[in-house]
């Protein structure tokens, strides 16, 4: 992670030694700068409390009396470790997590026994809340036998106002609880934590504030996430997401597009635009933008050689859209267009705002406009009141598109939502037995539109060495498939010519053309 020290540490640290009161009262209004001042703040927090752990002799029982004097001494004050759940969003705010915490002085910890745990959280389906209790669980008892440990959680999840409540009355021991609006406030909740020495609470119910420009520690130094708008607008029947992510709200193109130069100068040749639905942005701004104007824009970036993009809505994808795929050299050949159900009732019911059979025109359209596209979408199985004869539209929609694979769900009841107050609830044996067929009818159908590339040269942007094979490195090529070919960690980050060889069913064997 580079960055600029005078961006971070632009403050004298004697700034930090007057009252709180006083110090709070001198932070900036402004964002982002208000974020570097606390991220300063917290630093010297932190470093002070590790000081006083050195000369209490806690520091050495920690991490060993050798490790601790090193980590005093490379400026780090302790240790952390974020777990994340859900989409890519939630991974891209993770990478800002992990960044401000680094600024603030901690290093990344392998498992969960670390200073700092912090799970990131997703609240699409019911499960994914319960695996986060299952864990706090597990980790409440590593704070009890170590009570320094700090606990976090962030996310999703916690834009509900129940999950807040079970948290304070039955997870005590958690001491930051945030929402995904202002995840940029980590720093400043730590100081708040910090001294008031009980757990801090700052979820909001919604914003129009975006603060971008913080720092920021990307996974692969050659690809990135770049968000360009938050929220949803659509309120699908059995979605949580409008209500925890808010209303859509676009980032202003030229804050987009200095982003990415950012980016490319820094190494990046592949970004991934997100939003809840892409095709929606630019709506909300006072100039208005259409998402392939926006698309047309990010193409000119020298430096940037592949363009994808998550999540699309169909109802929105439009004509320019398609237009824009088809001529680019950049923007990549894989769009995913989520189904959710082929039963034009089933989707009137969803709140999904098209049928059957416009969904089916806009794919043949795609496919016929682009014709090496690989397509993906989610299909949804067990909606409530889906018949027999609503899940069979569903598989004739899955035979007629020829879907290179898909995410299949079983329906997952979340309170709050229109559906989970829905009569007519599908029977569980009756939905698993959907599910199955419907699992082997994608991948069937994925089996038969797979392997097209087989004896044919593609370019493959290598991502790492291979884990079970070193001899071998790891890439995908620009319709997302992944490829495996001789090579070593010198071609991580560049693409390169590759002869596909064999075709093993969900990747390709090949080599490197010279």
């Amino acid at each position: 992670m580079e960055l600029k020290r005078e961006e971070i540490f632009r403050y004298n640290p004697q700034e930090f030694c007057r009252p709180y009161d006083e110090v709070i009262a001198a932070a900036p209004d402004k964002e982002p700068e208000r974020q570097y001042y606390f991220m300063q703040y917290a630093r010297t927090l932190l470093k002070a409390d590790f000081e006083e752990q050195m000369a209490k002799g806690a520091a050495a029982a920690r991490y060993g009396e050798e490790k601790a004097k090193e980590m005093l001494s490379q400026g780090i004050y302790g240790t952390f470790k974020i777990n994340t759940f859900g989409c890519q969003m939630n991974a891209k705010d993770s990478e800002k997590l992990t960044a401000i915490l680094e600024v603030i002085g901690y290093q990344e910890a392998e498992g969960e026994k670390a200073d700092f745990v912090l799970y990131n959280t997703c609240t699409v389906r019911e499960n994914a809340n319960l695996k986060v209790y299952g864990r706090l669980g597990q980790v409440g008892t590593l704070k009890k036998k170590d009570p320094h440990m700090l606990i976090a959680l962030c996310g999703c999840m916690m834009q509900e106002p129940e999950v807040v409540k079970k948290l304070k009355t039955s997870y005590g021991f958690v001491d930051l609880i945030f929402g995904t609006h202002n995840i940029f406030q980590l720093a400043e909740l730590m100081v708040r934590r910090f001294h008031q020495r009980k757990m801090v609470v700052e979820v909001w119910e919604g914003t129009d504030q975006i603060v971008e420009n913080l720092p920021a520690d990307r996974k692969y130094p050659f690809k990135s996430g770049v968000n360009i708008m938050f929220g949803c607008n659509n309120f699908c029947s059995y979605c949580i997401v409008p209500y925890v992510r808010g209303r859509e709200r676009s980032r202003k193109p030229e804050e987009i597009l200095n982003e990415i130069r950012n980016l490319a100068a820094d190494g990046v040749v592949e970004v991934m635009l997100l939003g809840q639905n892409v095709n929606s942005y630019g709506k909300t701004l006072d100039e208005p933008i259409t998402f392939a104007q926006l698309l047309r824009q990010v193409e000119q970036i020298p430096g940037i050689e592949r363009i994808r993009f998550m999540t699309s809505h169909p109802k929105d994808l439009s004509d320019e859209l398609i237009q824009v795929m088809k001529e680019s050299k950049k923007v990549c050949p894989h769009l995913h267009l989520p189904l959710q159900s082929g039963s034009s009732r089933i989707l009137k019911a969803m709140n999904r705002k098209y049928t059957k059979e416009q969904y089916l025109e806009l794919a043949f359209k795609i496919k016929k406009e682009v014709p090496d596209i690989s397509l993906t979408t989610d299909i949804i199985v067990g909606f409530p009141g889906e018949t027999e004869e609503d899940f069979l539209e569903t598989m004739d929609v899955v035979e007629k598109v020829k879907f290179d694979s898909a995410f299949t769900f079983i329906y997952s009841k979340r309170t709050g939502t229109p559906a989970a107050a829905m009569e007519n609830q599908v029977p569980e044996e009756v939905v698993k037995d959907r599910f199955d067929r419907l699992l082997a009818k994608v991948q069937e159908v994925g089996s038969s539109v797979s392997g097209r590339e087989i004896h044919t040269c593609q370019q493959v942007l290598v991502e790492e060495v291979n884990h079970q094979d070193p001899a071998l490195v790891t890439g995908r090529l620009g319709n997302n498939t992944v490829v495996h070919f001789p090579g070593d960690a010198s071609l991580i980050g560049k693409i390169v010519d590759v002869e596909m060889d064999e075709f093993k069913g969900f990747y390709y064997m090949g080599h490197k053309i010279d």
